[in-house]
């Protein structure tokens, strides 16, 4: 295989830039690696060529761009997980750029790409009414049914990440005093999730009906690997249609697993739970970014203002000084 090709340069690009040199999660090549899938499969379809068979000269400005739009337009991907896609790109062709001097200018045409600005609207998230719904929608007399009802439970309770769910592995759930999860989230951080008992019970029943090994999946794929982000995005808006017909207030709502995450925050948070706190059971960096769900419940914001006192002052009406600031006022 040619050292320069585009199956070499993406195969040293995992092994030696991801793994190597940068060591990353398994969670964060996991990302890449989806982002290439379906790079790749997008080439295929649009040039003609096996995967293997492709050239890097044939990854240009041009076809990123139809790439780029194909998530948005054909596959509704948000802008947010357009941008992520694209940050992988740019990190490939970064690597490519020190690596095949000679492909330097197009690497820096496909770098210019701008990640697109999105609007940070309200936290989606979902009532316990409705989170009652979505986990009794599975039917649990099969085998997928308690399984997704098992996997609902704990997304909405203990708050992990998608990546974090699929990667589960039995040996992570303990199940006896003190209760809890462990999982390696982002950054490498190794948290632990205490279970509620109701949570606790179904997992029991359905690692009990799931036999496996301690390194096997707490949730397999009906073929027994790990679920894909696909399989989990699926497996959640298929049980979200079921169970608008007990909570239609469903319908108004885009629920995703991260959705469910949010729904984890919300709890605590309506619980009188502190933000530092919450930002430990959700693995955040920073407590600053566990402040968006301040702003997304208006019953916390209603009680606020019921605790402000009036102050007695009657609001004016602002009014420019000179003609000049009134003209860019009015604008």
């Amino acid at each position: 295989m040619n050292a320069s090709s585009l199956p070499s340069l993406i195969q040293r690009f995992f092994t030696q830039r991801l793994l190597e040199q940068q060591g990353l999660s398994s969670h964060t090549v996991a990302s890449y690696r989806d982002t290439f899938r379906l790079l790749l499969s997008f080439a295929t379809q649009n040039i003609g060529r096996a995967p293997s068979k492709l050239l890097i000269e044939e990854l240009d400005t041009s076809f990123m761009e139809k790439f780029l739009r194909h998530l948005e337009l054909d596959r509704s991907n948000s802008v947010r997980t357009r941008n992520v896609r694209l940050a992988a790109v740019h990190a490939f062709f970064r690597f490519v750029a020190i690596n095949e001097p000679a492909l330097g200018l197009q690497c820096q045409r496909i770098l210019a790409i701008p990640a697109k600005r999105y609007e940070h609207g309200p936290v989606e998230f979902l009532t316990e009414e409705e989170v009652t719904a979505l986990v009794a929608a599975p039917d649990s007399r099969t085998w997928i049914g308690s399984r997704d009802r098992a996997l609902l439970l704990m997304a909405a309770q203990t708050g992990l990440r998608n990546s974090e769910l699929t990667s589960l592995k039995r040996h992570d759930v303990v199940l006896g005093i003190g209760a809890h999860v462990r999982c390696l989230g982002k950054g490498r951080k190794m948290r632990c999730t205490p279970l509620l008992p109701d949570v606790i019970a179904i997992l029991k029943e359905w690692l009990l009906r799931q036999h496996g090994e301690p390194d096997d999946p707490v949730f397999p794929s009906s073929r027994g690997g790990h679920l894909s982000a696909d399989a989990l995005q699926r497996l959640v808006s298929h049980h979200a249609a079921t169970a608008c017909q007990a909570c239609p207030s469903l319908k108004e709502k885009t629920v995703t697993p991260h959705t469910l995450r949010h729904a984890a925050a919300m709890s605590l948070l309506r619980r009188g739970v502190d933000l530092s706190v919450i930002a430990l059971w959700l693995g955040h960096e920073s407590s600053e970014t566990t402040q968006i769900y301040l702003h997304a419940d208006m019953l916390l914001k209603e009680r606020a203002l019921a605790h402000a006192n009036a102050s007695g002052l009657v609001p004016t009406r602002y009014k420019p000084p000179d003609p000049l600031l009134a003209f860019l006022e009015s604008l």
